[in-house]
């Protein structure tokens, strides 16, 4: 019997929270459309600071985050392969290092990413940056003017008669920064008996 009146008591808060959410996403898509208004909009009113970000965990609004303990520290660094803390100072400091990084980790996740596309590349990824980097006939026209199909499978081949341009290609010294060498080949000495091997 003590099921039944449950069960609909988190059927009402499963529509409770969706209505909460939903008016969290219609005030935020206002606030949103009127900080699209202007840029000096935008930068006058900031939602984040450095100090916000690097601020200890306990002074800021994750302090009801569990803490990390000793066993859990000693456990990453078995598993990281890294020695132990030499003293209960250094073991502190790597505490309040990975807590303060935790709590920069957390900020992070917390940024709403809604409408954003994911960075497939690093790379300029506008328009104008994805029409330069194509490649198109205009910039192989020179490299296929100087092919020909030949043979019974039709495979291009380069023309005999067409110099290749080299210049800053096949230019370099390849032995200019041997320390020994022998003709047109370079010596290593190796570390065992110090012989010559080239």
């Amino acid at each position: 019997m003590m099921a039944a009146p449950i069960i609909s008591s988190c059927a009402g808060c499963t529509r409770s929270s969706r209505l909460l959410s939903l008016s969290h996403r219609l005030s935020h898509l206002q606030q949103r459309r009127q900080s699209q208004l202007s840029p000096s909009a935008i930068l006058s009113k900031p939602t984040w600071s450095v100090r916000s970000l690097l601020d200890s965990p306990s002074s800021s609004q994750d302090a009801d985050t569990p803490k990390i303990t000793s066993a859990q520290l000693h456990h990453l660094l078995r598993l990281s392969a890294l020695p132990p803390p030499s003293s209960p100072v250094e073991e502190a400091s790597m505490i309040k290092t990975l807590q303060s990084q935790l709590h920069f980790v957390r900020a992070i996740q917390q940024v709403d990413t809604t409408d954003v596309k994911p960075l497939s590349s690093i790379r300029d990824e506008t328009a104008a940056g994805l029409e330069e980097m194509t490649i198109g006939l205009d910039q192989l026209k020179d490299a296929l003017e100087a092919e020909e199909i030949r043979g019974h499978c039709r495979r291009p081949r380069r023309k005999r008669d067409v110099p290749v341009d080299t210049a800053g290609v096949e230019d370099w010294d390849a032995l200019a920064g041997a320390s020994e060498k022998a003709g047109k080949y370079f010596i290593v000495r190796s570390a065992k008996g110090m012989e010559d091997v080239s």
